[in-house]
């Protein structure tokens, strides 16, 4: 966990979240600035930045973190429908948080 990293806050509790999903390896919560009408970001509670870091030693981390994407479709009834996983690598892909993270979008366009 890092002191500066606002995910690891989340996951400690230190900011709260409108969590969707928890187990003992990832948190998913709504996203603040959601872009779709389901806009959840799934975040292992292990700090790490992206995924080109990633070893042998992560392969468990990365599939906790797809299994929390499968959980996070289910739970917000978007399986039917469809939904996109995306990971943004960096400030030029639109990385905000460097704490490596997936968002699960799905169910149309935001409201307005």
């Amino acid at each position: 966990m890092s002191d500066d990293c606002i995910f690891c806050k989340i996951i400690a509790g230190d900011i709260p979240c409108s969590k969707v999903y928890e187990d003992d390896h990832v948190l998913a919560f709504n996203d603040i600035n959601p872009k779709a009408r389901i806009h959840v970001l799934v975040v292992p509670k292990t700090c790490f930045d992206r995924l080109h870091e990633a070893g042998d030693t992560h392969v468990g981390m990365l599939g906790r973190i797809l299994v929390g994407v499968g959980r996070v479709a289910e739970t917000t009834g978007i399986t039917g429908s469809g939904y996109r996983v995306q990971f943004n690598q960096g400030r030029g892909a639109g990385q905000e948080v460097f704490h490596l993270h997936a968002h699960v979008t799905g169910g149309g366009s935001v409201p307005t």
